[in-house]
């Protein structure tokens, strides 16, 4: 996976350090110091991903203690925009109806299975 750029970002981490691969990111003035960047995924990670459901994460902590940290697929998991509120309207209901079809077609049996199988 790679670092990319996104629209919110705020500053670029490691950015003239050649050890270290740049990072966007987006700094937020939290209590907590929140830092949020956004990675992308060759075709072969993806397919990986789709097949096995696993990421790794590594971090370093320099032998101090670890800080929370969270993997998400969804921008909105870490930190919203005012005109975010009518997409996740939208969201809600296409998420709805697809637990809806997924548990209407998980429950049928599939057409190659055998009766009484």
């Amino acid at each position: 996976m790679k670092p990319v750029e996104f629209k919110d970002q705020n500053v670029v981490f490691a950015k003239d350090q050649p050890e270290y691969q740049p990072l966007p990111a987006l700094r937020l003035d939290t209590p907590e110091g929140q830092v949020i960047s956004c990675w992308k995924m060759s075709i072969w990670e993806r397919m990986k991903v789709l097949f096995t459901g696993r990421v790794w994460l590594s971090l370093m902590s320099f032998n101090k203690p670890l800080t929370p940290s969270y993997l998400s697929i969804h921008r909105k998991d870490h930190y919203s925009r005012p005109d975010d509120k009518d997409i996740k309207k939208i969201v809600d209901k296409n998420l709805k109806l697809w637990y809806e079809l997924r548990d209407k077609y998980a429950t049928k049996p599939s057409r190659l299975e055998k009766p009484g199988a």
